[in-house]
């Protein structure tokens, strides 16, 4: 592309909703290092009042929204003099994606918190990169068929989901028989429930490939994280559970596989960087020229695979579980993982007992078939109380 045509480029214009946490950080380094084809619009992020002013400095966006009020007094004054909008609350989280001027929203604020900007969102009919996987645990019904009616498009940015997307350029019309997520296993891979039962934070918040959020890791040591990936692509591609298995990769640099009717494969393969299915979403359908460290089959002479040990992971199973019963189970199984890695992160809990809670709640909380979005809303609460009094005891 010539200097005449890339001056002619109009921007697009990035909402980026969690731009404090990991996916946001690289989402605008994505951004800085292409400043020709994206802008960031709107910054989001829930209480890091600090990064957020520094990443506003830095990105000169229409506006800001930090979602702990008591901190909105010193956000706004501190960018007072840079001419930047500030707003607060959760509510305007809400609606700051409803303004005119953003192209895309990056939907990447961490866990159920997520939802209600991702469906506004859609409603007004902005693109979606999405990075927040519970939005389609919590109610893939209604976020599919919402997008389907009011035509947006959903480009995943988990890497996995990335991965099948990007398998099935060109091959949309050709049925898929069946998709293979991988997982790297996470750092307790090949571990006995004797060991889990003695891990700690620490050791759970190592990732041995990927750089994520607190949340995440955990949710990566249990399986969960796979396990919600698993109800994601059921929603995002339309697929039934027998079409969806996983397989342990520990290299993670085949980020997942389609299979076709005629039983041939495609992978999508790379080095575990976030930065690329974030700039993919972005951009697509088209790909443009990046930075990033190129993958060495020299590097990674051994590509190995394995099944999944569900029997000691148990999280993967109970996710498979919630997708197949259907109805409120999967916002079930999501509200309950979110209370027991909170309760894991401040050592109230161990490793092994986030699994047994949330067994306890999805066979305790009361089946709703066809729920509406007031019964999702109403079953996450729910769910939140009833594994906070299981924590207790």
């Amino acid at each position: 592309m010539n200097k005449n045509q890339l001056n002619q480029i109009t921007p697009k214009r990035i909402a980026i909703m969690g731009s404090t946490g990991s996916i946001g950080t690289q989402a605008l380094d994505v951004i800085r290092e292409n400043p020709t084809y994206f802008q960031a619009e709107v910054l989001v992020a829930h209480s890091n009042a600090d990064l957020l002013i520094k990443q506003a400095i830095e990105f000169n966006p229409n506006a800001v929204v930090i979602g702990d009020e008591s901190k909105y007094q010193f956000v706004k004054d501190t960018l007072f003099s840079y001419g930047i909008k500030v707003y607060a609350g959760t509510k305007s989280i809400e609606q700051i994606v409803e303004m005119e001027t953003i192209d895309v929203v990056l939907a990447a604020i961490v866990g159920y918190a997520g939802l209600a900007s991702t469906i506004n969102a859609i409603k007004h009919k902005k693109i979606i990169a999405l990075a927040n996987k519970e939005t389609l645990v919590v109610a893939g019904d209604i976020v599919t068929k919402l997008a389907y009616d009011n035509t947006v498009n959903l480009y995943p940015v988990d890497s996995e989901h990335s991965a099948i997307f990007q398998c099935l350029a060109g091959e949309f019309d050709n049925k898929i028989e069946k998709i293979y997520l991988t997982a790297s296993g996470g750092p307790f891979r090949g571990k006995d429930r004797e060991f889990l039962a003695q891990v700690t934070k620490a050791q759970a918040l190592k990732h041995p490939n990927w750089v994520m959020g607190a949340k995440i890791t955990i949710d990566s040591a249990s399986l969960m994280n796979k396990g919600l990936e698993v109800i994601e692509a059921k929603w995002l591609f339309n697929l039934t559970s027998d079409q969806i298995d996983v397989i342990v990769h520990p290299q993670s640099i085949i980020h997942s596989i389609v299979q076709f009717t005629d039983g041939s494969m495609k992978a999508q393969m790379g080095l575990p960087d976030m930065k690329l299915p974030i700039q993919y979403a972005f951009t697509y359908p088209e790909r443009i020229l990046s930075k990033f460290p190129r993958f060495d089959f020299f590097n990674y002479p051994q590509l190995t695979f394995e099944k999944p040990d569900t029997e000691t992971f148990t999280n993967l199973a109970l996710a498979f579980k919630a997708m197949e019963k259907g109805g409120n189970m999967p916002c079930v199984l999501n509200a309950a993982n979110e209370m027991v890695v909170q309760a894991f992160l401040e050592d109230k809990i161990g490793f092994l007992q986030m699994s047994d809670l949330i067994a306890q709640a999805l066979d305790k909380m009361p089946m709703i078939q066809t729920p509406s979005l007031e019964d999702y809303i109403q079953c996450d609460k729910e769910t939140r109380l009833l594994t906070t009094e299981l924590i207790k005891k």
